[in-house]
């Protein structure tokens, strides 16, 4: 069974800094795009940051140079640094993987943490 667990969500001040991690089990994702999503109270889910298994990373535009997406391959981890943090970052982070790259939709959710920021 694939699972793929988040760590890392909590409280902060705005300006902030948090550290959002994501293990995946029951399969290796190293030849497979993994990604985050967030979704805030009554929004729809949203890309926030995705990264292809070679390093290639993307972002969306209101957490570009804020965010940095990376992942160890090794380890089956991806990760999510984010920096500089507003409140309207607030919301539930989702990690997310492909089954296969050559399809749009991530097949694999985790669970997702809670990122509240206070201004």
């Amino acid at each position: 069974q694939v699972q793929l667990v988040e760590s890392g969500g909590g409280w902060v001040q705005a300006g902030g800094s948090l550290r959002l991690s994501c293990a995946a089990s029951g399969r290796t994702f190293n030849r497979n795009t993994m990604g985050w999503f967030r979704q805030a109270p009554e929004k729809e889910r949203e890309f926030v940051a995705g990264i292809s298994w070679h390093g290639w990373s993307s972002y969306a535009n209101s957490v570009n140079d804020r965010f940095t997406i990376s992942r160890d391959n090794a380890e089956n981890t991806v990760a999510l640094l984010m920096n500089n943090l507003k409140p309207e970052d607030t919301a539930v982070y989702y990690c997310a993987a492909k089954g296969d790259d050559d399809l749009m939709e991530y097949e694999y959710w985790g669970q997702g943490t809670q990122v509240t920021v206070s201004s």
